[in-house]
C-alpha cells in the first residue's frame, strides 16, 4: 500500500468553503482552497480602510517605535503600519497570533514574541507582560474591539498608548453575496477568524441566508470564536490550531 507524502496538502474534495476574511484580502486563501480541490465562496465580514488622518497616524507611529514594548493586534495592523513607515525599532515586539508574527517577519521584525494560545488572553499570559510598571507600551491596531488588552495592560502598570493605523468597518453586502448562500450545502465549511466579522454577518445577512450559513460547519481559530459561533447559531464547530490559512484549511478538510 502506497503511503501519502507527509507534506501533502489535505484535500477538500469539492467541498464549498466560505471565506469571511475582509474584502480584498482573501485571494490567496481562495487559491489555496482551489489547489486543494475545494470551491471558495467569498463572504467578507469586514472592510478595512486606511485611517482618515494619515499624517497624524504616521507621526504617532514614529513616536511609538521608540517605546519599550510594541503589540500588533493583527496582520492588518502590521500591513497598514508598514505602509505608513518602515518598522525599524529597538522595542520588544509582540504579536497576537502566528499570522501577525508572519506579517511582522515579512516587514523586518525578525523575532516577534507569539503566545501559544493565539488570542488576547494568550498574549496576556506571556511573561513579558506580567509586570509593566513604568513601561512604555504601545498597542498598534484599529479602534474598537473587546478592550481586554487595553484594560489589562493599564491594570498591570503600563504607560499605554494606542496607535490606530487602520479602520475596521462593516462590509458592503448585496445580492451577489446573498444568493449563493441560499444554495449553500450543509457540508460546506465557514472559515471564521474574527468575532467582529461574525457579528456583522449575523446583522447584515437576510434570515434565510444566515440560516443556511449556520447550517454549515464553522471552522474557527480560537475557543472564544467557537463559543461566538455557537451563540450565532452554528451547531457544528471545528477549532483550528490557529488563524493561519493553512491551519484553517487543514481543519476544514476533516471528515464529517
Amino acid at each position: 500500500m502506497q503511503r501519502k507524502p507527509v507534506n501533502e496538502q489535505p484535500s477538500l474534495r469539492g467541498r464549498m468553503v466560505v471565506i469571511t476574511r475582509p474584502a480584498g484580502t482573501a485571494a490567496g486563501l481562495a487559491r489555496s482552497v482551489r489547489t486543494r480541490g475545494g470551491q471558495p465562496l467569498l463572504l467578507p465580514g469586514l472592510a478595512l480602510r486606511a485611517v482618515a488622518d494619515v499624517v497624524a497616524a504616521r507621526a504617532a507611529l514614529q513616536l511609538a517605535l521608540g517605546a519599550d514594548l510594541l503589540i500588533f493586534s493583527s496582520p492588518a495592523a502590521v500591513r497598514h503600519a508598514a505602509a505608513l513607515l518602515p518598522l525599524r525599532t529597538g522595542a520588544r515586539v509582540l504579536a497576537v497570533g502566528q499570522g501577525t508574527a508572519t506579517a511582522l517577519r515579512r516587514h523586518g521584525i525578525a523575532e516577534p514574541l507569539v503566545p501559544p494560545r493565539q488570542d488576547s488572553e494568550g498574549l496576556l499570559g506571556l511573561a513579558a507582560l506580567r509586570d509593566l510598571r513604568g513601561r512604555d507600551v504601545v498597542l498598534i491596531g484599529a479602534a474598537g474591539g473587546r478592550g481586554l488588552l487595553r484594560r489589562q495592560l493599564v491594570e498591570r502598570g503600563a504607560r499605554l498608548r494606542e496607535v490606530h493605523v487602520y479602520r475596521r468597518l462593516p462590509p458592503r453586502l448585496d445580492r451577489r453575496h446573498f444568493e449563493p448562500l441560499r444554495q449553500l450545502p450543509a457540508s460546506a465549511r465557514v472559515l471564521l477568524s474574527s468575532a467582529e466579522a461574525l457579528q456583522h454577518l449575523c446583522r447584515l445577512l437576510p434570515a434565510p441566508a444566515l440560516a443556511r450559513l449556520c447550517a454549515a460547519t464553522a471552522v474557527v481559530s480560537s475557543e472564544r470564536l467557537a463559543e461566538a459561533a455557537r451563540q450565532a447559531g452554528f451547531v457544528h464547530v471545528i477549532q483550528a490550531s490557529s488563524a493561519l490559512g493553512a491551519d484553517l484549511l487543514r481543519a476544514a478538510a476533516r471528515a464529517d
